[in-house]
């Protein structure tokens, strides 16, 4: 399955055989908005599903730690999700957040999942229908996996640092330079890191750019490269633009900078970088 879908090819899907619909809304300066904002419409039957307290909080480093694995099957199984469904998943941030429920759901194996290109904006630009119903969800079982795919700790960044490997910083180009932080212990990025920021993978419309354009973008990256934001979020949007690049084998280091800048025995680089 394509990790994109556009309105026109989700609004045949609700037509034609159904589709479970994530609605993935969330703001980190105000995390209680996207809720609200569902609460006021959403697309027609979708679910919520809050980053902050679902798709994140497990054991580990960073301000949004992948859950344990097994939870988020049970969650998948509450939301009316199985291993046979189809799912789309929409925010109102280009796909920034969007994209880790997308990632999340590719590193259990779960293949059909595409993010809604231009999300909840396009949707509605497009005068396809809203809905304030809040929907009953029939539960069922999700199959246990083993574990999380695709990831890597802080020790494994440094040991592919150290051997050449390449990392790629998915934040704003002034955070990875360090001249602001807003949140995290230090300011700067993890040397050796290229900035990619994650908003310029989006044209000015808000939906993705080509497939070439981000082939071209992210061209050169070698085998496996790893990936990290703030807090192992937005970099998944990264991830996902690699993916329809064509570029695969990109791995997400969860932690992200909010774990790295945390650990005062970690190196800090504010240089302009590249």
């Amino acid at each position: 399955m394509s990790p994109l879908v556009t309105v026109e090819e989700l609004a045949a899907m609700y037509a034609r055989h159904g589709v479970a619909v994530c609605d993935v809304r969330w703001y980190l300066a105000d995390p209680d908005r996207g809720r609200l904002e569902y609460d006021r419409a959403h697309l027609p039957g979708a679910v919520f599903v809050d980053l902050h307290t679902q798709l994140a909080g497990g054991p580990g480093g960073g301000r949004h730690p992948l859950p344990i694995v097994d939870d988020f099957t049970l969650l998948l199984g509450r939301l009316g999700i199985g291993p046979e469904s189809t799912v789309a998943v929409y925010d109102n941030m280009g796909g920034a957040i969007a994209a880790r429920l997308w990632w999340m759901l590719r590193s259990i194996g779960h293949e059909r999942v595409a993010v809604l290109d231009g999300g909840y904006s396009a949707w509605v630009a497009a005068d396809q229908p809203v809905s304030a119903e809040i929907p009953e969800t029939d539960s069922r079982s999700y199959p246990p996996v083993g574990s999380w795919t695709g990831t890597v700790t802080a020790d494994g960044v440094a040991e592919s640092v150290a051997a050449g490997g390449m990392l790629i910083d998915a934040r704003a180009a002034e955070r990875y330079r360090g001249e602001t932080e807003p949140i995290d212990p230090r300011a700067g990025h993890i040397p050796g890191a290229r900035n990619l920021p994650h908003l310029d993978n989006l044209s000015a419309d808000g939906t993705h750019r080509s497939p070439t354009d981000l082939a071209e973008r992210f061209d050169g990256l070698g085998d496996q490269p790893i990936v990290y934001c703030g807090s192992g979020v937005t970099a998944c949007h990264d991830l996902l633009a690699m993916e329809i690049a064509g570029v695969t084998g990109g791995l997400l280091y969860p932690g992200s900078w909010s774990e790295w800048s945390s650990d005062a025995g970690r190196p800090v680089d504010v240089s302009p970088g590249h």
